[in-house]
């Protein structure tokens, strides 16, 4: 049994239990509290009934099913079949009943699945949602009929006369909902992996992108309800972006490029009817929700399609960042150390805020965290862009502090992701910022150790935003080597920043200590199903990095950074201990015992004595930390409860220890 013996007897059932409820002669439904229970009890038995279907559907799943021959008279009246079902229960949207909408999209999505087997039938299903989808966001922008707005969709005539009959009464809260369930079609589509499905999908997506005249949305009076229809517009897109570039799909990203100017074109405008002017703008938990999808289309865009998207486009979504979120881009990355994010619910820490503020609390550091990483990938991505706007910042800004004006045309995309950066760190570094190799490395550091534990508490962006800084510094390498440039100067002091702000490993070696070496977290991070990739990846990288510079990660300190990772006695253990005994009895001139000539050296020695000490214990601490780790990965793979092969992390590890085992000076 498939898909193609399923319409018939799903058109009878629906007549059957549903169209009682309508009003033909004027082409709607209106319910009393009475009907509107029966209706619900109705939808519920169509539900249930169109589930035992699938269930013997799939009894049946061991035959293999093809699309049978059929007549053009068969296919025709099956199509017909389909358009009557479909805007029955379209029609059935349009009523103002959260629950009847709700169960309506069940329906839907159900008969998705049950048309799936038959290639064909699912085509029509989801071809004919996207017209209809298409009919009524043409109606709602130009407010002409429905008939006039579906004239040149080369849709079956008898098709559009269904639709037509009830499509009348459709407005923004209907397309809202359409578009609700062809998002959940599409996640459907995701969870059952299958990429064929997928392709017809897509095939109709972008047609509709494409068709709909978006700049009449400008024009459009009508405030909540198109709200509605915008927020689920962006999540369908999201989920859209999500889907079409995952690892496991099978279509080509090639094949998918066509298709991305299509959707980024329709960013700035969504920035625009979203987040608009500040008298304009929605209420603050609408703006919230707005804020954090669109940070979430463009990250998914950025990943999504790479090196693929140009440079004019990253300039643009740069511009759109300091528009609509330079006051997050901008904002201290300082923690409180009793940061009401990080409370539980019902925490006496949070007693002071009222639940509005807690939650807008959260959600600023949310987005902050979104932005940011955002910009640091535009930045870089032009940073290693090759090849487009050739023009260079003019020889005469020997130091981008003298950079201005950021709009000049002579600038090239790559100028702009130097310059944007180097005012960045000059907002966030301000007080100690001094132009050059003058700036104190230690205030680099600590800043970096603000930057990391802004993202600790939101694991999915803590290791997207941990691989984005190690790319960057190999990024920044790569592109200060050679010959020296008329703004070579300029980029050395964004070269110098980077490498001790970002340097992969002080960064590495502040994570280890912001987990407090616990390599328990480190294992829960590895064996996860959705971190487990990025943390491998991380990990294996920074010790491919620290092995060819072992030194640095040995002789690693920033005030404060070891001690307070650890506690007391245990420190006192290592400062007892025979290695840090050794450490102390060594040769080494600030280890020096010798009376002080006057109490400046006194201060010194005093300071330098302090500095290995947080040194050492550091070092100490990483090293234990990478050991148990590589003990506890061995002892779950060797009982093979380890959820992939860990070889080249063991591997890596095992080298990287080698090199931390040389004496430590």
């Amino acid at each position: 049994m498939t898909g193609d013996w399923e319409l018939p007897r799903l058109c009878r059932l629906v007549e059957e239990l549903l169209r009682p409820y309508f009003e033909p002669a004027v082409g709607s439904v209106s319910l009393t509290r009475e009907k509107e229970k029966n209706l619900l009890i109705a939808l519920s038995k169509v539900y249930r009934e169109i589930q035992v279907w699938i269930r013997e559907m799939e009894v049946d799943s061991d035959e293999e099913i093809t699309s049978s021959e059929c007549s053009l008279e068969v296919v025709h009246e099956e199509h017909n079949c389909l358009m009557k079902v479909l805007a029955d229960l379209i029609l059935l949207l349009t009523v103002d009943s959260q629950y009847v909408q709700h169960s309506v999209g069940k329906i839907v999505v159900a008969v998705s699945e049950l048309l799936a087997p038959s290639v064909r039938n699912w085509d029509s299903l989801v071809h004919s949602l996207w017209i209809s989808l298409e009919l009524i966001v043409k109606h709602v922008l130009s407010c002409s009929a429905i008939s006039n707005a579906g004239e040149d969709l080369h849709f079956g005539t008898s098709g559009l006369m269904v639709l037509n009959r009830y499509l009348g009464n459709a407005d923004w809260s209907t397309a809202a909902h359409i578009i609700q369930i062809l998002r959940n079609i599409l996640k459907s589509l995701k969870e059952e992996s299958d990429d064929q499905l997928l392709q017809v999908y897509e095939k109709y997506v972008y047609p509709f992108l494409s068709n709909v005249p978006w700049d009449r949305m400008d024009e459009c009076c009508t405030k909540e309800p198109k709200v509605v229809f915008l927020g689920s517009l962006i999540a369908f897109l999201c989920s859209l972006v999500e889907q079409t570039v995952a690892p496991e799909s099978k279509v080509h990203l090639q094949d998918k490029q066509p298709n991305l100017p299509i959707v980024i074109n329709l960013v700035p405008k969504l920035f625009r009817w979203c987040l608009g002017k500040a008298e304009n703008r929605v209420k603050q938990s609408t703006f919230q929700y707005f804020t954090h999808k669109l940070l979430m289309l463009l990250l998914r865009l950025s990943y999504g399609y790479g090196t693929h998207i140009s440079c004019t486009t990253l300039v643009s979504w740069l511009q759109l960042l300091h528009d609509y979120f330079e006051e997050l881009l901008l904002k201290p990355m300082s923690r409180v150390k009793t940061c009401q994010n990080d409370c539980l619910e019902g925490s006496p820490f949070l007693s002071s805020f009222s639940e509005g503020e807690a939650q807008h609390m959260r959600h600023s550091l949310h987005s902050q965290r979104q932005a940011i990483l955002l910009f640091l990938r535009c930045c870089f991505s032009l940073i290693s862009s090759t090849g487009e706007n050739t023009k260079q910042l003019p020889a005469a800004h020997k130091s981008l502090s003298a950079v201005n004006v950021v709009s000049d045309p002579n600038f090239s995309g790559r100028s702009k992701g130097f310059i944007d950066l180097y005012k960045w760190f000059q907002a966030h570094l301000r007080d100690s910022f001094l132009c050059g190799k003058e700036m104190h490395v230690d205030k680099c550091i600590l800043f970096a150790r603000s930057f990391l534990q802004l993202y600790l508490h939101e694991d999915d962006l803590l290791f997207k935003v941990l691989l984005q800084m190690v790319t960057a510094s190999s990024c920044l390498e790569q592109q200060l080597e050679g010959e020296k440039q008329p703004y070579q100067d300029a980029e050395e002091d964004i070269g110098f920043l980077v490498s001790n702000a970002f340097s992969p490993v002080n960064l590495f070696h502040l994570f280890l200590s912001e987990l407090h070496y616990d390599h328990q977290v480190l294992l829960d991070y590895l064996i996860s199903k959705d971190l487990g990739i990025s943390c491998a990846e991380y990990l294996l990288r920074c010790l491919r990095i620290t092995c060819s510079a072992w030194h640095l990660f040995i002789e690693f300190y920033v005030e404060g950074n070891a001690m307070d990772s650890l506690s007391r006695k245990k420190q006192k253990i290592l400062e007892d201990g025979p290695d840090f005994q050794a450490d102390q009895s060594s040769g080494s001139p600030t280890m020096d015992t010798s009376p002080s000539l006057n109490d400046k050296v006194k201060i010194d020695t005093d300071s330098s004595y302090k500095q290995n000490k947080c040194r050492r214990l550091a070092f100490i601490e990483a090293k234990d930390c990478l050991l148990s780790l590589k003990v506890s990965i061995e002892n779950l793979h060797r009982k093979n409860l380890f959820p992939y092969n860990p070889k080249a992390l063991l591997q890596r590890c095992v080298i990287h220890l080698e090199s931390l085992s040389l004496p430590f000076h």
